[in-house]
């Protein structure tokens, strides 16, 4: 199968990249169904890299349907090991202004009908998530995002609602009262998944509204959130051209071993089917 290190996860109006050389368009087929779409793998700036629209071409899929757990798994089996994803998002604080970019640093899950675990059936895993986003990844996020002509801050929680409607007024206050930067749909359960597949995960969150919080300022409209993140594409586009030369290319985060010690079930009760489903995530700690 073809291979790519790095993988972009492009969110509502990204749906392609240019620049990208050799490229390929490849369907992958995964113990958990079919992906968003097929992947197209290419070499940026001299890396190969695998994008995938997070909606599928044409954004036919509702944050509630996305096959999460085959776009992590499809990734990992290319061979990727970093994943940034681009997500609009909207803000909850007056100076995260509309067009602004965010790099993120928690998350706060309010979804409510997603799968987010690859075990179960017999095999229980714990994985430690204090640290939603690989924060190495995130750093080098940021300061390449620093170099576009956006203003770019760093850290802050993003709540992740189950959508597809809107938040209510009252949740939206309810959010910026737990101190919540900004809200999204798509950054779990695939910052979950990406952590139980041992692939580092971060998020350039593209402002787009002011939710429905702030008296003055027109709600949230699709048209609102469509306009403004067209309006980011290239530079998110241009981010990312930059980053991909300058990821580190040796781990030294703790996503690189995320399982290691966190198998709990007996190795000898492991249903066989589940080690031979999940090989590819946990074949070199269980046998």
């Amino acid at each position: 199968m073809a291979q790519a290190k790095i993988g972009i996860i492009g969110g509502s109006g990204l749906y392609q990249m240019e620049g990208l050389e050799d490229v390929e368009e490849v369907r992958v087929s995964t113990p958990f169904g079919d992906p968003s779409d097929a992947f197209i793998l290419g070499t940026l700036e001299g890396v190969r890299v695998a994008f995938l629209p997070r909606h599928g071409r044409g954004h036919r899929i509702l944050p509630t349907e996305l096959p999460a757990q085959a776009n992590i798994y499809a990734f990992k089996s290319l061979g990727v090991d970093q994943i940034v994803s681009i997500s609009a998002v909207g803000s909850l604080r007056e100076e995260l202004a509309p067009l602004h970019l965010v790099v993120p640093d928690q998350l706060i899950d309010r979804t409510k009908s997603r799968v987010n675990t690859f075990f179960g059936d017999g095999l229980v895993v714990h994985v430690g998530f204090a640290d939603p986003f690989c924060p190495e990844l995130s750093q080098d996020l940021y300061r390449v995002a620093q170099e576009s002509s956006a203003i770019v801050h760093r850290g802050g929680s993003m709540v992740v609602m189950e959508g597809p409607l809107f938040s209510t007024r009252a949740e939206s206050h309810l959010y910026r009262s737990w101190g919540a930067s900004i809200i999204g749909m798509t950054a779990l359960p695939e910052a979950k998944l990406a952590r139980e597949a041992e692939i580092c995960y971060a998020t350039l969150a593209c402002v787009t509204d002011y939710d429905c919080w702030y008296e003055g300022h027109e709600d949230v409209t699709v048209e609102m959130v469509v306009s403004n993140l067209l309006r980011n594409v290239e530079v998110s586009k241009g981010i990312l051209q930059r980053l991909v030369t300058r990821l580190r290319t040796e781990r030294v985060c703790a996503c690189a071993t995320a399982l290691r010690s966190s198998v709990i079930t007996g190795r000898q009760l492991i249903p066989k089917d589940m080690k031979e489903k999940l090989s590819l995530l946990i074949g070199k700690y269980v046998q």
